[in-house]
């Protein structure tokens, strides 16, 4: 029987490769992007990071696949370090993976279709020094070419959904005059966590691989840990080209790719679904945290979303068998 072939296939062997060079000076943050076969992508992320950054950090790029070219162009960049497998691995084991060289103590996660604006990694060090203290989260303001971002700044905000069409001059113009507020919650990238941290809440689920819905169970474990401090900062500004990488995964492949969906894994992992911790997110003014943790939602909801859980997991299990 011929079966169809998937995106993302979980890993049974999982090879992968580190390449680490010595830096001559100290680093600021340590960065890690995960990419899959995006080059001009990423080589427009990286371009952005090197000129708009007032400090000196280090990037660390996973490449998944990097048949496009992606592996011979990082090999050829001084100011790289990086992992790679050679097939998609996903999000959680490429960031796991590729944090393990940072050598700082501050781990930022960068999408490869963002663009950071001047001075981004200023405000989030100004935050870091504000706080005082390793308890903290916060991440970046992101503009997109969505209506839901038009709608809230009330002007147009697509300036380009490829490296191509990107109008750097007009979005910086945009940028310049944007309100710049902090808000409290965090959860997108671009974002930045102690080291300590990162590795006491064990980095990145690996039951959500490729990636959808490690944001949202990432700030609950954190929240688990004891962090309260969670916001989003004005000036940490990026765009983001949006789905560049997940619009390459269809409706077809994704019903391969997820049984079940990564909501109903955060349900069952926690007990309540991700809009019971919306607060910790994003969307309120800057404002002393709430320190009780969400309501849980009744048993009666809980048994359906476990049931729900179990029969995808069931099919899923079933259907795999039945392709082999």
């Amino acid at each position: 029987m011929k079966t169809k072939k998937r995106l993302y296939n979980p890993p049974v062997k999982m090879e992968y490769a580190k390449f680490a060079r010595t830096a001559a000076q100290a680093r600021k943050f340590s960065i890690v992007i995960p990419t899959w076969n995006n080059l001009a992508v990423l080589q427009w992320c990286i371009d952005a990071v090197r000129k708009n950054s007032a400090f000196k950090h280090q990037i660390i790029v996973h490449i998944n696949d990097g048949s496009d070219g992606t592996l011979e162009w990082v090999r050829r960049q001084p100011d790289i370090d990086y992992t790679h497998s050679p097939e998609n691995i996903g999000i959680c084991y490429a960031m796991n993976l590729a944090a393990g060289l940072a050598v700082t103590d501050y781990i930022v996660y960068l999408n490869d279709d963002m663009y950071v604006c001047p001075q981004w990694d200023a405000a989030f060090n100004t935050a870091i020094q504000k706080a005082g203290h390793t308890f903290f989260f916060f991440s970046g303001t992101l503009i997109e070419p969505l209506p839901a971002c038009e709608k809230y700044y009330g002007v147009p905000t697509n300036f380009g959904t490829t490296p191509a069409t990107f109008d750097e001059p007009q979005f910086l113009k945009f940028y310049a005059a944007m309100p710049k507020n902090d808000r409290l919650g965090a959860c997108n990238p671009p974002n930045i966590v102690h080291r300590d941290i990162w590795n006491m809440a064990g980095g990145y689920s690996i039951e959500f691989s490729p990636g959808f819905g490690s944001d949202p169970d990432f700030v609950i474990k954190l929240w688990q840990l004891g962090v309260r401090h969670f916001i989003t900062s004005g000036q940490a500004v990026s765009y983001h080209l949006h789905q560049t990488t997940t619009s390459r995964l269809n409706k077809t492949a994704m019903s391969h790719l997820r049984q079940p969906t990564s909501r109903d894994t955060l349900v069952t992992k926690w007990g309540f679904p991700q809009g019971g911790v919306a607060h910790l997110f994003a969307g309120l003014p800057a404002a002393p945290p709430n320190e009780t943790l969400p309501v849980h939602i009744p048993l009666a909801r809980r048994i359906f979303y476990k049931m729900k859980y179990l029969h995808c997991a069931l099919r899923y299990i079933f259907c795999r068998q039945q392709k082999v």
